[in-house]
């Protein structure tokens, strides 16, 4: 029986590796037709549960699942004036070294290569897979609400000749098609609205998701089915939800998360349909104590039951610049 040989690219950040990979195991246990590579990056800053977590894949991923972690930038994030437009400099520094990667995987008539699945953030991998003559598809390991939400900005921006970096300095309330509600221009990310670079580097990104032949979400219709709805409109690609991608054990297998699971199902089936709020602000998101505590106060003056992830600040020397990941 013949293999079709996928080529997963995930970004170096442990929310998107974790669920790519997960993705990528779900794919070969349940299809034999399928078999996968995966090629992992390493980011300049040393980050240690991203770290931990390549060490173990090799005792605990399918055979037919390979780590090239070799591919490792050396350049510093702090010599750039745009932390975002350092990190699509690395993507592009790191085409090479995949290209030759790919060229070096055994072929044999049981195992083709058959596409790439790059991650959101690695888009310049999109010309490899061209090169070899194999369609693309996207991983993005967010939700669909902020996929539609990347390409309303970019439709704004090229269809309408908006300048969306002034949404930074504005008090409005903008109407996103995958959201029920107006979003406060205030909340927007990082990268959308600014003016030193990273909004042209989003732009960019977001244009080559209509290159691809799909984007795989990490999301699923019965959580997300008004803005997956919103994106089927014959200008983007396929969207496939194929989420939830969960590696709920990551938390028992590392000292730097603590977390009692069965005590808060427990507690989150005891509370009325609809009446807790989720914070959750990435895998490399902390707050100051100041922040935290205004935070705090603002939930506890909410009246709502809340759910909060919440990290403790890395050490200086693992902190990443603004907007590096964004």
């Amino acid at each position: 029986m013949k293999k079709a040989e996928l080529v997963f690219i995930p970004a170096p950040a442990i929310g998107h590796l974790v669920s790519a990979v997960e993705f990528a195991k779900l794919l070969v246990d349940r299809d034999d037709r399928f078999s996968v590579t995966l090629l992992i990056m390493k980011l300049p800053a040393e980050l240690p549960m991203l770290t931990d977590y390549v060490q173990s894949l090799s005792a605990s991923i399918s055979r037919r699942i390979f780590d090239f972690s070799k591919l490792v930038s050396s350049s510093n994030p702090s010599s750039s004036s745009s932390a975002a437009y350092f990190f699509y400099t690395c993507m592009e520094n790191q085409k090479p070294l995949v290209r030759d990667a790919v060229k070096q995987l055994p072929r044999t008539e049981s195992i083709q290569l058959a596409g790439f699945v790059v991650d959101m953030l690695c888009l310049s991998m999109i010309d490899v897979g061209n090169e070899f003559g194999f369609p693309s598809y996207i991983f993005f390991p967010s939700g669909a609400a902020f996929l539609r939400l990347m390409l309303h900005f970019q439709a704004l921006h090229d269809h309408q000749a908006m300048d969306i970096t002034e949404f930074g300095d504005s008090d409005a309330d903008l109407l996103v098609p995958s959201f029920a509600n107006s979003v406060p221009a205030r909340v927007l990310p990082f990268m959308v609205v600014d003016k030193e670079g990273a909004s042209t580097v989003f732009l960019n990104r977001t244009r080559r998701f209509r290159e691809m032949k799909g984007i795989l979400a990490n999301t699923f219709m019965e959580l997300e089915s008004h803005a997956i709805n919103t994106i089927a409109n014959g200008t983007t690609p396929l969207v496939y939800p194929v989420g939830p991608m969960l590696n709920l054990k990551l938390g028992d297998n590392h000292n730097h998360i603590s977390f009692d699971l069965d005590h808060m199902m427990k507690w989150l089936h005891d509370q009325p349909p609809s009446s807790v709020v989720f914070l959750c602000f990435g895998s490399i998101g902390s707050f100051c104590v100041e922040q935290v505590k205004e935070i705090a106060h603002g939930l506890e003056h909410s009246g709502f039951r809340f759910l909060w992830s919440l990290r403790q600040p890395p050490p200086k020397e693992e902190v990443l610049p603004k907007g590096f990941l964004d």
